[in-house]
């Protein structure tokens, strides 16, 4: 995604952002980041019925330019089509204010976005999400050959090349010594480069690609560097590091390599393997029963509110539908939930309700955590609570029964 202009004003409400989708990856970022309530200004084509002086009436398709308050949005992922409805909330001379339209946003035609109740730290994290090349699920590659490696980013849609690693090697007719210190010089700037070029603390995972031996010279330096500095990082990055042949070291022969049925494997399910590991996690705790995992709004509620969703081992687990919802004060208790945990040092993590991981938790009232220290009977509250509920119900059929036979 790219940004065309950003209007920060005193007031964060009145902040406006203009982005230009590039790639049908981004407009599902695009998705994410419209919410019901949000002014979107987009480019639009209205049907205009005009009537003559003889009453006779003519249509036109007319483009124009639309603000509209949005009250729903739908994302088609087959197609990476994004349809946002809601009702016009500025003059124009072509659609009457408060009427309804449907706005089509499409790759590399911009639009701007509005949110009259604020950016709050969710929308503000997916903004930096979608601006960033490093959006999470991208795949860090090396293609390399002797004495040059070109270090990039992988997402399903595009390869961004972050640097260009370059070392002299002695030639074949020098000593075999000098070629060998030579080659672990490459070895040791590549890697140096490539730590500091990307993050692999989340287990993110990593192509190497090169003719001849160069990528499995290469991963089995990063494993001996792991061994010898008992380096967990460096042990993990070369045991999921995945090796295919390329045509050079140049960042075209990636074109190839990205058709491996072993690498689009591996794409994609690394988007969301960060998620799916945390519910397995919680499922596993939840199997324990002894008061770590606990799932649904009220029983997590209370934990957090408790500080039992901190530093070690405190999780949230929240689906991003809860964040959709058309009421703010909803979408406002569950933001206000997730910088709670974030300050008191915890690990909160928002799912796309649209994958596995999101739709198992989904099953689960959409929000889950694991604790880290245990509590007991947190969901006592929500059980009498519940049976208030169903108290009140019975009186109130009872005093309808009651009023329909004085009738």
């Amino acid at each position: 995604m790219k940004l065309v202009s950003r209007k920060v004003p005193k007031t964060l409400e009145e902040e406006t952002v203009s982005l230009l989708p590039e790639d049908p990856e981004d407009m599902w970022h695009a998705y994410n980041l419209i919410l019901p309530g949000d002014i979107i200004h987009a480019h639009a084509i209205r049907k205009v019925v005009s009537t003559s002086s003889t009453g006779s009436t003519a249509s036109e398709r007319v483009h124009t330019d639309l603000a509209i308050k949005v009250k729903s949005t739908f994302f088609d992922p087959v197609i990476s089509a994004l349809r946002v409805s809601g009702t016009v909330a500025a003059e124009n001379p072509h659609v009457t204010l408060g009427s309804h339209h449907t706005l089509d946003l499409e790759v590399n035609r911009a639009f701007t976005l509005i949110k009259p109740d604020g950016w709050d730290s969710i929308a503000s994290a997916a903004l930096n999400e979608s601006l960033s090349d490093d959006k999470d699920g991208a795949m860090a590659a090396v293609v390399m050959q002797e004495g040059l490696a070109n270090i990039c980013l992988i997402t399903q849609f595009r390869t961004v090349l972050k640097i260009r690693v370059e070392s002299v090697i002695p030639k074949k007719r020098d000593l075999a010594s000098d070629q060998d210190a030579g080659m672990r010089r490459f070895f040791e700037k590549t890697l140096s480069t490539l730590l500091r070029t990307m993050d692999f603390s989340e287990s993110r995972p990593l192509l190497l690609a090169s003719p001849g031996f160069v990528a499995t010279d290469f991963k089995q330096y990063i494993a001996n560097q792991g061994r010898d500095k008992a380096d967990k990082v460096l042990l993990a990055v070369a045991k999921q590091a995945t090796v295919v042949h390329a045509n050079s070291g140049h960042v075209h022969s990636l074109n190839e390599v990205l058709k491996s049925p072993e690498v689009l494997a591996k794409m994609k399910d690394m988007k969301f393997a960060r998620e799916a590991q945390y519910v397995d996690q919680f499922f596993d705790m939840l199997k324990l029963d002894d008061g770590r995992a606990w799932y649904g709004a009220s029983a997590v509620e209370k934990a957090v509110n408790d500080g039992a969703v901190g530093p070690g081992g405190g999780v949230l687990l929240v689906n991003n539908s809860l964040f959709r919802s058309e009421d703010l004060a909803t979408r406002k208790k569950y933001v206000a939930l997730v910088e709670k945990v974030r300050s008191d040092g915890g690990d909160a993590r928002v799912l796309s309700s649209d994958h596995e991981s999101g739709q198992r938790l989904a099953m689960l009232g959409d929000i889950a955590a694991l604790l880290n220290y245990p509590m007991l009977d947190l969901d006592d509250d929500a059980e009498e609570e519940e049976e208030a509920e169903e108290a009140d119900d019975r009186n109130a059929r009872e005093h309808q029964d009651m009023m329909d036979s004085v009738i």
